[in-house]
């Protein structure tokens, strides 16, 4: 088993005390690594992958609601 399978397991297993430090530390390395981050404060931060990742949802419920209205039309 893989290190990010076995961490990926043990997450559901930790408290929520335990979750938040892990988020803090992650929070953390991004910064050191100077990852592109579009938003950062206390609750967390906002990457350009997460950016990327919504924008794409939100042009899928777009299609979406397109080929509804196409039907309808039609």
């Amino acid at each position: 088993m893989s290190t990010i399978q076995e961490i990926t397991a043990a997450l559901p297993n930790l408290s929520t005390d335990e979750l938040q430090h892990i988020e803090r530390v992650i929070r953390d390395l991004y910064r050191e690594r100077h990852e592109t981050i579009i938003y950062d404060d206390d609750y967390g931060i906002w990457t350009e992958q997460d950016q990327v990742s919504v924008a794409a949802e939100v042009f899928q419920v777009f299609e979406k609601e397109e080929h509804l209205e196409d039907n309808i039309d039609a």
